[in-house]
């Protein structure tokens, strides 16, 4: 008898039994043209679903190693096998009893291509041991295996296995288990079974723009948007392009038009935004803001046919914005703010219910506390809390989404109100310092406030969705209608100081022993007893990303908090075991479901809980 005719009599032999028995088809099956382990099995219909793993031998896929041969077209090729594996899982699979019953599926894909622990290339491996009995499988981590020369693709999907009532639908479940998933095997994770062409194009696709982005630095730029571009999207729940005939393809304007090479596409000629401080202008529903978001998503490799394909964006672009009532934990503020009513201080900022001024302000200081470092070589050279550059972020900013009194103080408003009773240095004070200083560029969206014009160093105008270079004109413009304001905020930016987070003050079990993370949607994140709202950090775009810091989050605080190191040493610490054991490290046992994020969204996370002390 094969394991696949063992796994369908258990199934058949389980009919009608108490759910919690379905544990007992834990462990690992041979098929014919494939493996199907079973790491995890639920213990209640309604809950989280089981979670399985297919492993199939390269002798069966047939990839050609030219879809695989370097890091990058690795992950696009997993990313089109998942994405292929999903949409065939939800054709086959259907409702079969109560709860999650009949489901089959890796998890939701959007249009951005993100390093998923969905799919990979391993070398093939028995599964693990069982857990010992008593243990709780969840929380057991998977025991040393030893791997085989034999190498192959694994792909990891969650199932619900199906029940009527809480009783055990065997006859269902050996359906699923023994005829739909090797249906679904045979479809999408063999090479003659797939379309070979639009495989080879996703995998180009994504080298291509990973090329463009690795060669910003060496152009001072921060970023590019390639013409023929496709910037607006559907709708604001439908990120897929606005296929309309009325839909105008970017060109970039002649001054900043810049031509890059990558492997496949060749030459790709489009517009270069220039390290430093750029303005977007124009009028109301022009495409200011629908170019920001391209540039704010430039940060992720898209799939081929979104129309962003070849927007890129420098690795550490991040939208700031204003938060009005999140809570901020010990930030010095005091670059932007220098006093508060009843003398609380600016250096060491907390409050439960940030305003519109404060939390922008606190919103770029912990950006640039994750991304702004003292370097080893200059460490002894440095005053202390001084910090140099090792990554600069680039700061992205609408002013729709801003507070205005953070963005501008004009000449009337000084005159009327005088320095020593506004604490506010607005950002337009600050925004050279950043760049000269810590070499922090900056994209903004401005329609109101022609004094930016003097701080600028390119102004791109968007006029009915076209891109034009306006830098000369409002030059022109600056110095014939002077604004005479003061500039404010003296001519330093100020330190960046880091801070140390306290270890009790991040409760992931909510006084239990069991850790308790629940992500709800893209922009929520239940960590223990507290509701981390992430509303605000737009540049997430997958409920995989957040359930992936909520284990970070997790994983920080077990592994390196320990009331003496930085945030900043801990979040280096946090992505270094990522970057070098990948996103398994964070969790007890392989599970499809996790996608990489990036150190900004991490702090951000950590940066929300109300519970957050510091010192």
């Amino acid at each position: 008898m094969t394991n696949q005719q063992t796994l369908r009599k258990k199934l058949l032999d389980l009919d009608n039994g108490n759910y919690k028995a379905y544990r007992d088809i834990q462990g690992s099956y041979e098929f014919p043209d494939f493996t199907l382990i079973i790491d995890y099995v639920q213990g209640d219909p309604f809950a989280a679903p089981s979670k399985l793993r297919v492993q199939v031998p390269y002798t069966v896929t047939g990839f050609p190693q030219e879809l695989y041969e370097n890091p990058i077209r690795e992950m696009a090729l997993r990313d089109f096998l998942t994405r292929k594996f999903d949409r065939l899982a939800y054709e086959v699979s259907g409702r079969r009893g109560t709860g999650k019953s009949g489901m089959i599926a890796i998890t939701k894909m959007g249009q951005e291509v993100l390093e998923r622990t969905s799919a990979y290339l391993i070398k093939l491996a028995p599964p693990a041991t069982k857990p010992e009995p008593g243990t709780n499988p969840a929380l057991q981590r998977a025991k040393p295996i030893k791997v085989t020369n034999q190498k192959g693709v694994e792909v990891r999907l969650v199932v619900g296995l199906p029940a009527g009532g809480r009783r055990i639908l065997g006859r269902q479940a050996a359906e699923m288990l023994c005829d739909d998933i090797p249906y679904i095997v045979h479809r999408s994770l063999k090479y003659e079974q797939l379309d070979a062409e639009a495989c080879r194009r996703h995998v180009e696709t994504v080298e291509d723009a990973d090329w463009l982005r690795k060669q910003l630095p060496e152009k001072n730029l921060v970023a590019f948007v390639a013409n023929g571009a496709i910037l607006p999207r559907r709708s604001g729940v439908d990120h897929r392009p606005l296929s309309s005939e009325e839909v105008v393809p970017f060109k970039s304007p002649p001054s900043l038009e810049v031509e890059l090479k990558c492997p496949n596409q060749g030459k790709i000629s489009g517009m270069g935004i220039p390290q430093g401080v750029t303005l977007i202008v124009g009028g109301g529903y022009h495409g200011k803001s629908t170019l920001l978001k391209a540039i704010e998503l430039g940060v992720y490799n898209h799939v081929p046919g979104d129309g962003r394909e070849f927007v890129v964006t420098d690795p550490g672009a991040i939208k700031i914005r204003a938060e009005d009532g999140r809570s901020v934990a010990g930030v010095d503020i005091s670059p932007f703010i220098n006093q508060l009513p009843q003398g609380r201080s600016t250096e060491e900022f907390t409050t439960d219910n940030a305003s519109g001024s404060t939390s922008q302000a606190a919103n770029i200081v912990e950006a640039l506390e994750a991304g702004l470092r003292k370097s080893n070589s200059e460490e002894g050279n440095s005053e202390e809390g001084t910090t140099t550059k090792t990554t600069s972020p680039v700061l992205l900013v609408d002013e729709d989404t801003a507070a205005t009194n953070f963005m501008i103080r004009d000449r009337r408003m000084q005159e009327l109100i005088a320095k020593e009773q506004e604490p506010i240095t607005p950002f337009i004070d600050k925004v050279r310092h950043l760049y000269a200083e810590h070499q922090v560029s900056t994209i903004l969206v401005m329609g109101g406030s022609g004094d930016y014009f003097e701080v600028a160093d390119k102004v791109i105008a968007m006029e009915n969705f076209v891109a034009q270079e306006v830098t000369e004109k409002a030059k022109e413009i600056a110095e014939q209608y002077t604004t005479g304001r003061t500039a404010e905020g003296g001519e330093k930016f100020g330190d960046i100081r880091g801070r140390i987070p306290q270890p009790a003050s991040l409760d992931h079990s909510r006084g239990r022993r069991d850790v308790r993370l629940k992500v709800r949607d893209v922009d929520e994140v239940v960590f223990g007893s507290e509701d981390v709202d992430l509303s605000a950090v737009e540049q997430l775009v997958s409920k995989d990303q957040v359930r992936a810091i909520g284990a970070a989050m997790v994983y920080a605080k077990k592994q390196y908090m320990d009331g003496n190191r930085t945030l900043l040493e801990i979040i280096d610490a946090v992505m270094a075991d990522i970057e070098s054991k990948s996103l398994d490290v964070l969790v007890p046992f392989p599970q499809g479901d996790l996608a990489f994020f990036r150190r900004f969204e991490l702090a951000a996370a950590i940066n929300r809980l109300r519970t957050l002390t510091v010192k």
